[in-house]
């Protein structure tokens, strides 16, 4: 592990950097690819997951510091240091990591899987057949796509698009010694690895099309041969407030997107230095922004490995059981809408299935003759989505469908967009949120004629509307038809989609206007209370200064603070005299652990508890430049359930990560990765379905915690 260096002497030395922190987090996801214990391709895949993430980074949080930078801009944030500081100790962590992923796969991940007959092989590898077979399918499916593009007087230098693979070299005219340097873009619809042979054998096409290269340049010496490939900005911004079509504003932003300005050159080992000066001097960039590789460029191709079908080396599969009382449900052929007229439901994905709840409830009021209305947010979905094909069906037979789709949801937009068009199609009025602010909440709400008049029957989500995703995140769900949340939820559709200044809401935490207070209040009673406060945070990243600081004043109050997080943490938890009394954990697993679970032990008076689960992080962003919706969990057996949940997760024998004040992460519990916290939810959740349908009243659901 990493230990971060001394912070300067005042202030700051209460908070960790931001992007440093961030850092630590993807060193943690790589650090499971050195878990003996889980699952070699399942390793394989942790070590694609590290690339992405850290392509992510440079494309919007490096791009940020060096928009800084250019912009003069010299404030320096809560943690003591400038842009000019952070992109100098980002640049040395990332080398460093970039490092260690080289060394784990190249000494343990690589030869582990030779060892079950799974290789990269480079050609030079190749027998004789093998290359002749490659070459005929060179000349058949790689050729005619490859455009050879030089660089002279006549010919400029190309544009290279972001995360674009390229092969460089130099081209030498035999007949009058002319050198030319020229690129060639490797074209993103091509497989990135070809297989060699069915045993689970690959070779990168870069490497073929190198091996071919003489063919592209008749009567040409090509020399030195290299792959590289150029990082831009990716980042959108977007002022809606002088947007007179918001759309049209993304649209032209996305194709914007692809001229961002480069911040990372990534280059094979190797390369002359005459020819890294050249490019980095025509991408205007430094020295310290090229990163050297002893690997295929753009590991995120490991996935393509991590996925092969060798049931031995992956994960045994968790199928998602279908929550007790919906299975009871479905068996006495009862809607949905009756279980949560009786009751409150609570899912937890992916354990417990979101095909069988969440797409369940918005397919069943697409169909339902009853159902009047349909609302729902979306943040993010997949291009092939059941919830917004029923929306589209729920709309062509007379149903009202209002949806909010956010068209800022970074690399999500042109997804969002599509389907804003294919629901303004089919007749679904269509929203873009509110001017200056990110609609990130998970609310869906559906109005249906009962006998005893219209009742409201709302979802509100910590993940997003989105089915491939809810295979991997785990969330958290809750349906419910309880009068006075439904009345909060109908006021904030109508603050979305109209014209109005919402100024309470009676149990739901809302942003920007509601959520920092409401959470601010909750820590001060917890604080107020003394040594017998309790307060458990169950977040993605914790990077609000002023909520850190409310953390701190409860800690020296003597309140006992449990914090999960995933991601970020910018506190410093065990400093004598600040939060001595703050724990900080972080969890890693099969699932990417992203619900939002707020616990406050004596929130609502002295031993009764606060429980509210949302989208929400505590980050500036969430709190105050997002509509963001944290609703409260009022049944005891619902809150029994989240206990159960965060008992697994606070165990100390299982396997997690602990933050110490230096800033450095340690791996605790249990050395072998196996009966982790999330090994046994799922087997705690199927045992609740098993009990449920063996031995629940199906109209009462008294034995279930769901």
């Amino acid at each position: 592990m990493l230990t971060r260096p001394p912070y300067p002497s005042g202030i700051e030395e209460r908070f960790f950097n931001r992007d440093l922190s961030w850092l630590a987090f993807n060193e943690r996801v790589l650090s499971l690819a050195r878990e003996t214990a889980i699952p070699l391709l399942e390793r394989v895949k942790f070590c694609a997951i590290f690339s992405s993430n850290l392509d992510e980074f440079f494309q919007v949080r490096v791009a940020g510091l060096k928009n800084q930078i250019d912009d003069g801009i010299l404030f320096h944030g809560v943690d003591g240091r400038s842009p000019e500081q952070v992109l100098a100790e980002v640049s040395a962590t990332v080398r460093h990591l970039v490092v260690e992923q080289e060394e784990l796969l190249t000494t343990i991940i690589l030869p582990a899987l030779a060892g079950h007959g799974i290789r990269l092989v480079a050609w030079s590898d190749l027998d004789e057949p093998t290359c002749e077979r490659l070459t005929k399918e060179f000349r058949q499916r790689i050729f005619p796509v490859l455009t050879p593009l030089v660089v002279d007087p006549a010919h400029p230098f190309p544009y290279i698009s972001g995360l674009a693979l390229s092969i460089g070299a130099t081209v030498v005219d035999s007949a009058t010694g002319d050198e030319r340097f020229t690129r060639l873009k490797v074209p993103p619809l091509l497989p990135r690895l070809i297989e060699v042979d069915a045993g689970g054998t690959f070779i990168t096409v870069e490497d073929v099309i190198i091996a071919h290269l003489t063919e592209l340049y008749e009567g040409m010496d090509v020399r030195d041969p290299f792959v590289f490939r150029v990082t831009r900005d990716a980042d959108i911004e977007v002022d809606d407030e002088d947007a007179d079509d918001l759309r049209q504003v993304i649209e032209e932003e996305l194709r914007r997107r692809r001229f961002g300005r480069a911040v990372r050159l990534e280059t094979v080992a190797g390369v002359p230095d005459d020819v890294v000066a050249l490019l980095l001097e025509e991408l205007e960039l430094r020295a310290a922004d090229h990163f050297e590789s002893r690997l295929p460029l753009d590991l995120t191709c490991l996935q393509h490995i991590a996925g092969l079908p060798r049931g031995e080396l992956r994960d045994e599969p968790w199928p998602s059981v279908t929550a007790g009382r919906i299975l009871a449900a479905r068996e006495a052929d009862e809607p949905i809408f009756n279980l949560i007229r009786r009751r409150d439901l609570v899912v937890h994905h992916p354990y417990e299935s979101f095909q069988s709840s969440t797409e369940a409830f918005i397919e069943e009021a697409s169909r339902d003759p009853r159902v009047q209305s349909i609302k729902m947010t979306l943040y993010r979905t997949s291009a092939d989505s059941a919830i917004m094909r029923n929306l589209i069906m729920a709309a062509e037979r007379g149903v009202q469908v209002v949806v909010l789709v956010e068209l800022k949801a970074r690399f999500d937009e042109a997804i969002n967009l599509s389907w804003a068009r294919q629901l303004e199609r089919a007749g679904v009025h269509v929203m873009y949120g509110i001017v200056g602010l990110k609609t990130h909440a998970k609310v869906a709400m559906v109005v249906r004629d009962e006998p005893d008049g219209l009742r409201r029957y709302v979802h509100f989500g910590t993940g997003n509307y989105n089915a491939e995703t809810a295979g991997m995140y785990e969330d958290i769900g809750i349906f419910t038809c309880n009068p006075e949340i439904a009345d909060d939820t109908t006021r904030l559709f109508n603050h979305l989609t109209g014209f109005s200044r919402t100024n309470w809401y009676r149990h739901l935490l809302v942003a920007p206007h509601f959520l920092r207070r409401g959470i601010v209040d909750l820590i001060r009673r917890e604080r107020d209370t003394g040594t017998n406060g309790f307060i458990r945070l169950k977040i993605n990243s914790l990077a609000d200064a002023d909520m850190i600081a409310e953390l701190y004043e409860a800690s020296r109050a003597g309140v006992r603070i449990e914090i999960l997080v995933r991601g970020i943490c910018m506190l410093r938890p065990g400093v004598p005299g600040l939060s001595e009394n703050v724990a900080v954990r972080s969890i890693l697993g099969r699932y990417l652990e992203h619900s939002r679970i707020y616990h406050f032990a004596n929130a609502g008076g002295p031993g009764a508890p606060a429980w509210y689960v949302g989208s929400a992080d505590l980050m500036t962003r969430n709190l105050d430049h997002r509509v963001e919706v944290l609703t409260p969990v009022l049944l005891e057996r619902h809150r029994l359930w989240l206990e159960h949940a965060l008992g697994y997760l606070n165990d100390d024998d299982t396997p997690h990560f602990t933050l110490a004040a230096d800033g450095s992460w340690s791996r605790r519990g249990r050395v072998e990765f196996v009966d982790d916290a999330q090994e046994r939810m799922y087997r705690w959740a199927k045992d609740q379905q098993a009990r449920r349908v063996n031995e629940g009243n199906p109209r009462t659901g008294s034995d279930s915690l769901g």
